[in-house]
């Protein structure tokens, strides 16, 4: 009996110190942000509309065995539109959390050669690309492809076609991977896509039931470029969805997946989502889709909620047991004639959307309208310098501040899970 309470003290006393670290760490990430004017409105959490706060503490738990024990595998998939095609703020949220323990690095996991298709790249990593590449992207009603939870593909018939990939390890974070996942189809099986790594050259091995091609490197690699071997003319596109990096080490993995312009029912036409997202197996979802869906005179709230509740149906039926967390819509601008802009008061209606799923599903809000102040708030961004003049998109110090704020907010509860555990221990 002595012993089992001195695990039971030993464990309360781990919490305590783990949650006075994880605070300070909280305090020192936001520390920076705090000059600026337009942060008064509210205070930077996670809302529950259903008064329940118990939707996350699965994630939690495999978050806490992580960095308690350094066990288990944890991942976060944020889904989104331009704000998180570039990375910054998606990027920011990433490092943060990472930072949290030494050594909890997992795998880069789901990345796309977004420069090979002529569009922004995230700069955690670089792609370089030669040959003809053709592009198609799930804000095209009638893309000639299909397309994955990347929401982009890339095809090429010609054989001299390449995509180079290298991984851009700084601020102490290691994204090295020894698997590749080339996740592809091709309806000819004379074409054999190959990677090189240094002296490494490997011919993929094809797994139909999940429409991808396997590599394996014996050492840790930070980067490959992509070839193909020829067996007969290449007559048939070779259609490229991205690549899934995994390294099978224990750690934490933030998928971030963006497309310049998307919405609901953008992700709603990838017909291999659901294929994808096997690989992802996300544990916490982030949805930040609506900004270009509420870009517009007659937004359809009804619609809106019947398009996300479709998506995350779809989400669910690859990880039912994911936590989901939404984040509202910025305030933004929106074009009234050549010359004009006007408020878009859509973005109240939006935000009001995002409650009400987020009571449907007895989860969490982050609401990003409130936080940068509401209708007409995000002129004091741009005062500030944090918004662009479009006032629909942030500038890179506006994005690494949305970072810093979700992630405070994400900490914020996991704090508030580690004292509903060290309740139940006592």
């Amino acid at each position: 009996m002595k012993k089992n309470k001195s695990k039971i003290l030993y464990k309360l006393l781990i919490i305590n110190v783990l949650s006075v670290s994880i605070l300070l760490n909280a305090q020192s990430v936001y520390q920076p942000v705090l000059p600026y004017s337009c942060l008064h409105t509210v205070d930077n959490l996670i809302y529950y509309p259903s008064s329940d706060s118990t939707t996350y503490d699965a994630f939690f738990s495999k978050l806490d065995r992580l960095l308690f024990q350094g066990k288990g595998k944890v991942t976060i998939l944020h889904l989104g539109g331009s704000h998180i095609q570039a990375g910054v703020w998606s990027g920011q949220v990433r490092k943060n959390l990472l930072s949290l323990c030494p050594g909890i690095v997992g795998s880069r996991g789901l990345i796309f050669p977004f420069s090979a298709a002529k569009t922004n790249n995230p700069s955690n990593y670089i792609t370089t690309s030669s040959g003809n590449w053709d592009m198609c992207k799930n804000t095209q009603h009638d893309a000639k492809y299909p397309m994955g939870l990347s929401g982009i593909s890339l095809a090429t018939t010609d054989p001299n076609a390449k995509i180079a990939i290298k991984m851009r390890n700084k601020d102490g974070i290691l994204y090295n991977f020894t698997t590749v996942w080339l996740l592809a189809t091709c309806e000819s099986d004379a074409i054999i896509p190959v990677l090189s790594s240094g002296e490494d050259e490997i011919e993929g091995d094809y797994y139909p039931e999940k429409m991808a091609y396997l590599f394996e490197f014996k050492e840790p690699i930070d980067s490959f470029s992509l070839s193909f071997h020829l067996r007969d003319n290449f007559s048939k596109p070779f259609i490229l969805r991205g690549f899934w990096l995994d390294n099978h080490l224990n750690g934490l993995t933030y998928v971030d997946i963006g497309v310049n312009g998307a919405k609901l029912p953008s992700y709603l036409r990838c017909q291999y989502l659901e294929n994808d997202l096997k690989f992802v197996k996300p544990d916490l979802v982030i949805l930040s889709i609506g900004v270009n869906d509420a870009h517009t005179d007659k937004f359809d709230t009804l619609a809106f909620q019947t398009n996300y509740k479709s998506l995350i149906s779809r989400i669910r039926s690859v990880s039912p047991n994911c936590a989901i967390l939404f984040t509202t819509n910025n305030d933004t601008y929106r074009k009234a004639s050549r010359r004009s802009y006007v408020n878009n008061v859509n973005g109240y209606w939006a935000q009001q959307s995002f409650y009400s799923l987020a009571r449907y599903y007895h989860t969490g809000v982050w609401d990003l309208f409130d936080f940068m102040g509401g209708l007409t708030s995000i002129k004091n961004w741009q005062s500030d310098g944090l918004a662009r003049p479009d006032r629909v998109h942030f500038t890179a110090s506006g994005y690494l501040l949305l970072g810093d704020a979700l992630y405070n907010a994400i900490v914020n509860e996991y704090v508030n899970y580690l004292q509903r555990k060290r309740k139940r221990l006592q």
